[in-house]
């Protein structure tokens, strides 16, 4: 029996894993291997099972640290030894018997995993994420939550000169190109890695002046993450707490050197969703494309491109920058000048390192001057100011609203790239280039005259049935047909009943086709010319542009100085009439996001998936009608600018309507289809309130809705919006999330239509958005 007592009592001391305080204790001698094989593990979990500690697949080889286990995306939060060699399969990690945290290679040598003052008696992986090593009396002596890597966690504090570094990429956790760093002027501030902490390099962050050197970032465990100075009073409160069970989080600086806040719904097999990030222009991060790349916003994504002359040394690698391909030319030779052309690139923020500074009075006077100059390989040009530059050039990036232009200093080819032909070859090619070419034109002549006959049948039988008062039907193919003025003074009876009127004239109601199709005719003002270019642009594009969320354009009239626009009846009037009106004859909460939804697809259609592209410019719920069936549809494109193929903005001197008119109008900036998610957003605030964007008969606070919805949103206080409407409180959030998006002073921030519909449709997460009148954020 003694025997027996003595085999337990050994075996509860020796037990290399055992319970404590609910908590899986590992004892020294306990091992892990990276495939788990021989009766050993691969990792230690805590014990919930969610956190694990152990070896993970790094490429075709292995790491050490810190995972999440408990969700089907296995999420790292910290790496041993992140700059060290891949682990080979061999290796082995050892607690030993002396208590020291060791990796062994199957020749003997040992790195050591965890440095601390004494030997480790015990150590636990705990449910909170942090991996502890214990000295005999329990206390801890070392702690990964001490030691952050890229990611913080609830229950982590990140004090005065702790630093997070990003990881090089999603599936290489070494140390990357940005870091976060808690300076001890109280901010919580991003600086690409190699750079001096100042504000010439400091890209995101936060912190209030003044706070000093005691300032630390905290992370409660319902997801609140806040900045406490040293007297334990919130100065900044970067995300609301919300004590929902089941939903996890980190804090991560991302290898873009975005910083953002996820959450995880664990009864949930989803992805991460982004709650909060810093900075929201993913192209604020220096460095993020490289020596002579430069970063632009495609969508709210960073979309890295190479200077003219230059390639990308990896695809897959951005941070490696880009390459020359080209060989320049010695400073002795003759080829110094005229083997180099310059290269423009408008619109971009570089990092200044200029060796000489000029004064010239234009840009292409700089560019010869760059040219001339042996050690000149490219200039910056900013008000009338040449500012030299030597390669590589780097934290580059695209920002609209700056006016530096780069010139890139480029090598000509001296060298066709196309195979030399013997010259009886290029006789053979010619002929039968010249056989084929001739047989082309003569079939084209014979189907022009073939066709051209079929059109010209169809339309004196189509100007016939108009002359008679016949019922014309038009196909999707066939373009608007033209009516004489008296024509159509007569199918409105003298313009009899005025349906409304508006910037460029009076709408009146008419019926077509023997009187079976009612239609609402437009009568042009003809005061200005410009108004002839408008009326050009509406028959031409808009006769061909059939979508089911935009109005059809049928007939028009081009008559002397008379110009007039038959378009489809809209019998439900406009959205206007319907939106605002009194509470209880307003649509419900769910029609409202199915208009908006109707509304949104119409915009994406004219932006990308129509030809030429079209900019409405005057979004707005007057602009908005209703058909017999409740359907919305686009109106009024007559401030519409065309889109060249080739092009994604232009300038223009209308200014839309104000309350929807976008900020770049008040800047003279170049327009784009961004000024269109603009006046959605601001409509997607009206549909959400069911009130006009400006009332001053409202208390101060509440007269402008942009500002009230922004200020209700940060406070948490989106239920004031609606007057005691019962809505879902997170779709609620979501849609005055897109609509903050949306309005934006910073067009590139703006979401595309095409991502606007997804948010509305809830298949792409929102994340949180900066104050609309935010710029791009510097410490």
């Amino acid at each position: 029996m003694a025997t027996i007592l003595l085999l337990l009592l050994f075996s509860a001391i020796f037990i290399t894993e055992a319970q404590q305080d609910g908590q899986l204790v590992i004892r020294p001698g306990s091992l892990l291997t990276p495939t788990g094989t021989g009766g050993t593990k691969s990792s230690w979990l805590s014990h919930s099972g969610l956190y694990a500690f152990g070896f993970y697949k790094h490429g075709n080889s292995y790491a050490v640290g810190i995972f999440i286990a408990g969700i089907p995306q296995k999420t790292m939060v910290w790496t041993a030894n992140r700059d060290g060699p891949p682990l080979p399969i061999d290796v082995k990690l050892n607690f030993t018997s002396d208590g020291r945290l060791i990796l062994q290679s199957a020749q003997g040598s040992e790195t050591t995993i965890a440095s601390s003052p004494e030997a480790a008696a015990a150590a636990s992986m705990l449910d909170s994420g942090n991996f502890v090593l214990y000295d005999p009396d329990n206390s801890t002596i070392w702690q990964s939550f001490d030691h952050p890597t890229d990611t913080f966690l609830p229950g982590q504090k990140l004090t005065t000169d702790q630093v997070l570094f990003s990881s090089r990429s999603d599936t290489d956790h070494s140390k990357g190109i940005f870091r976060l760093i808690m300076q001890q002027d109280g901010y919580l501030a991003m600086y690409p890695v190699g750079t001096e902490l100042t504000l010439q390099y400091g890209y995101g962050g936060l912190g209030v002046p003044g706070e000093g050197t005691d300032v630390s970032l905290n992370f409660d465990t319902d997801g609140h993450l806040y900045l406490l100075n040293g007297t334990g009073i919130y100065i900044v409160n970067i995300t609301r707490g919300s004590p929902t069970k089941g939903i996890i989080y980190r804090l991560t600086i991302d290898p873009d050197g975005i910083l953002r806040h996820y959450s995880h719904n664990l009864d949930q097999n989803g992805d991460w969703k982004v709650t909060w990030s810093n900075p929201t222009d993913v192209c604020l991060p220096g460095g993020l494309c490289g020596f002579n790349g430069f970063c632009v916003l495609n969508d709210q994504d960073a979309d890295c491109k190479c200077l003219p002359g230059f390639i990308p040394v990896k695809e897959d690698n951005w941070a490696l920058g880009c390459e020359r391909n080209f060989d320049s030319k010695s400073c002795k030779s003759n080829e110094v000048v005229s083997g180099y052309t310059m290269e423009v690139e408008p619109n971009i923020v570089w990092e200044n390192a200029n060796y000489s500074t000029q004064i010239y009075p234009t840009q292409e006077e700089c560019g010869e001057a760059c040219l001339r100059d042996c050690n000149c390989e490219a200039a910056l040009y900013k008000h009338r100011e040449c500012m030299k530059q030597r390669l590589p050039l780097r934290f580059g990036r695209r920002q609209q609203r700056d006016s530096t232009v780069a010139l890139i200093k480029v090598g000509k080819s001296s060298h066709s790239t196309d195979p030399i032909v013997p010259k009886e070859s290029n006789k053979e090619i010619r002929v039968d280039i010249l056989i084929i070419g001739v047989s082309l034109i003569a079939f084209a002549c014979i189907v022009l005259a073939v066709s051209g006959f079929v059109v010209y049948k169809y339309r004196v039988r189509a100007n016939k049935n108009i002359s008679n008062n016949e019922q014309v039907g038009l196909g999707e193919d066939v373009g608007p047909k033209s009516y004489t003025y008296a024509e159509l003074e007569k199918v409105t009876d003298g313009f009899k009943e005025e349906l409304g009127r508006g910037a460029f004239g009076i709408v009146y109601r008419g019926a077509i086709w023997n009187g079976e199709k009612m239609v609402a005719i437009k009568r042009l003002d003809k005061l200005l010319a410009e108004r002839e270019r408008e009326f050009q642009t509406e028959v031409k594009v808009i006769g061909r542009t059939h979508h089911k969320n935009l109005v059809w354009l049928l007939e028009y009239c081009h008559d002397g100085p008379s110009r007039l626009l038959v378009y489809d009846y809209m019998s439900n009037g406009s959205f206007a009439d319907i939106l605002f009106k009194p509470s209880k004859q307003r649509p419900s909460w769910d029609r409202r996001i199915e208009i908006a939804r109707n509304i949104a697809k119409g915009i994406l259609y004219l932006h990308e998936e129509c030809e030429p592209q079209i900019i409405h410019c005057n979004i707005k719920p007057h602009n908005i009608l209703m058909d017999e069936n409740g359907c919305a549809k686009l109106a009024d494109f007559g401030l519409a600018k065309l889109l060249k193929p080739d092009q994604t903005k232009t300038y223009t001197d209308i200014k839309g309507t104000k309350g929807y008119v976008t900020p770049e109008w008040h800047w003279n900036l170049l327009v784009t289809i961004k000024v269109d998610v603009y006046s959605f957003g601001i409509m997607l605030l009206e549909i959400i309130c069911c009130r006009r964007n400006a009332d001053f008969d409202l208390h101060e606070e509440e007269a402008l809705l942009e500002e009230w919805a922004y200020n209700c949103f940060e406070c948490g206080e989106l239920g004031k919006l609606l007057n005691d409407e019962v809505v879902d409180k997170k779709q609620l959030e979501r849609m005055v999330k897109l609509a903050l998006w949306c309005i934006l002073d910073e067009p590139s921030l703006r979401p595309s239509m095409k991502k606007v519909l997804h948010m509305l449709e809830g298949t792409v997460d929102i994340p949180i958005p900066p104050s609309p009148t935010s710029f791009l954020t510097a410490i």
